[in-house]
């Protein structure tokens, strides 16, 4: 059988993981959240369910991969009697996800182009148009958002046809770095812009979005709880099978709990990052602007960018955009490989040899006729909304787009349903010590949280996720 190839290093490694759990909503999720459910409020309770649910759920994740040297389906089926169909919902929630994932990536490479015209005064710019008619011709140019769409789609195949450690661990290694490069010119200059201080009020003084009429009332503290660890699971890409594909690629050298923390809180740190970049920004130049959502990343922020004189806004428009494109690309491979490893490792253990070219490409296809669903749909603006294809009048409220659908399939069910079920079945089927032993395999390596990690998957974890699984589902049908 042939040689299944891992991460080249622990840095590969790293910078792959934090690419999967960095994305697209950490910079229109993670701060909008944050400001609307009581700034420094949701942010403690954030870290508490990072702690509790997302650092469980992490390395339970990556000791499973590791331990079983195989992608989210196979390693359910080697370790589990109960739950062996768990993984499927990991594939499944990537590959759902990868479907609307790709119509946004499209939309920051459009971006990109966009500001490139804007700085050479081309035909491709903007041509006098604010954000909002730019974004809205955009969504209504059914062609134009397919064709960047498969763009991204191809970009993201081609890295995953590479392999783990040629393509995957070699994007991630080079573009996270630049990432957090550019983040910190973004930022630099967001928050040295007359009136950012709004911003950084809106994000971190509790109370503060409502005492100035930014949303119209404080939410309960348990919508709090359900919209942080909505964000949490979105955020860290626990519970989609891409944390246990991963840990599969992993030498049993490295140190899963260290690991599994470095994780979790570079990913809290670009997430604030994002929001310090962003939402200065928004509230200094453009008060009226969304402040979650698409349009957030593609009103708001090029009105922003519009409104710099000279060359300077077209330049940190590139600049933005391209690191949301880089963002968006490292989530994207993680979710293709999370689909395509089951089908590469089954080939392999056949004796058929590596398959990867080939699986990458039937995935990608298969991601690909969906992401024109969503790019023809354009967020709900060319009438192909769910509830009108499917003619479910009675749930307009959850469909508006097909976007929207997708999201709450995966995000909404799929993921939290996952996490439950993984810890329900380390805490009550194979045992907590399994993961203890898996953390402990190379000597010197002592799982020193091993009682905290007993007691939450027992107990704890569990019924967060059911509160989170119950908070999401009630936030999408109302």
């Amino acid at each position: 059988m042939e040689e299944r190839k891992g991460f080249g290093s622990n840095f590969g490694f790293l910078m792959a993981a934090v690419g999967s759990a960095v994305g697209l909503g950490n910079i229109w999720g993670f701060p909008n959240k944050m400001g609307a459910s009581g700034g420094f409020t949701f942010l403690i309770i954030y870290l508490i369910l990072a702690v509790i649910c997302g650092f469980i759920v992490m390395l339970g994740e990556l000791a499973l991969g590791r331990k079983t040297g195989k992608g989210a389906v196979a390693a359910y089926h080697a370790i589990s009697k109960r739950f062996k169909w768990v993984g499927w919902l990991g594939v499944a929630s990537a590959f759902l996800i990868m479907s609307f994932y790709c119509a946004l990536g499209g939309y920051c490479i459009k971006y990109v182009v966009l500001n490139v015209g804007n700085l050479f005064g081309t035909g491709f710019g903007s041509n006098g148009m604010n954000g909002g008619d730019v974004f809205g011709a955009f969504l209504t140019n059914q062609s134009e958002g397919v064709i960047y769409g498969l763009i991204f789609v191809v970009l993201t195949m081609l890295i995953v046809m590479g392999g783990v450690s040629g393509g995957i661990e070699k994007f991630c290694g080079i573009g996270m770095p630049a990432l957090f490069v550019m983040l910190l010119i973004c930022i630099i200059r967001a928050c040295t812009l007359p009136g950012a201080v709004n911003g950084l009020k809106y994000m971190f003084v509790p109370g503060w979005a409502v005492a100035n009429g930014v949303i119209a009332e404080a939410p309960s503290i348990f919508e709090v709880i359900s919209t942080a660890g909505g964000q949490m699971f979105f955020s860290l890409s626990i519970g989609m099978g891409a944390m246990i594909t991963y840990g599969s690629y992993l030498d049993k050298k490295e140190h899963l709990e260290k690991n599994a923390v470095l994780i979790i809180v570079m990913d809290t740190l670009v997430a604030l990052m994002a929001g310090l970049c962003v939402m200065p920004a928004r509230f200094a130049l453009d008060p009226e602007g969304p402040i979650g959502g698409p349009k957030l990343l593609f009103i708001t922020m090029q009105n922003v960018f519009d409104s710099m004189d000279g060359a300077i806004g077209p330049i940190f428009g590139i600049i933005f955009y391209l690191l949301v494109v880089l963002a968006a690309v490292s989530s994207s491979i993680s979710l293709l490989e999370t689909v395509v490893a089951h089908f590469v490792d089954k080939a392999r253990e056949e004796g058929k040899g590596d398959r990867r070219k080939k699986y990458s490409l039937i995935a990608s296809i298969l991601i690909a006729l969906l992401c024109v669903l969503v790019c023809v749909d354009g967020l709900g603006s060319n009438g192909i909304a769910p509830w009108e294809l499917l003619k479910l009048d009675g749930y307009k409220g959850w469909s508006d787009c097909w976007l929207d659908f997708f999201d709450m399939i995966s995000e909404g069910v799929f993921m939290p349903l996952g996490g439950l079920l993984m810890t329900l079945m380390i805490g009550w089927e194979i045992g907590p010590e399994v993961v203890k032993n898996e953390c402990e395999a190379t000597e010197g390596h002592k799982m020193s949280s091993y009682p905290f990690f007993k007691v939450c998957c027992k107990y704890i974890t569990p019924l967060c996720m059911l509160l989170i699984l119950y908070g999401q589902l009630k936030s999408f049908f109302g």
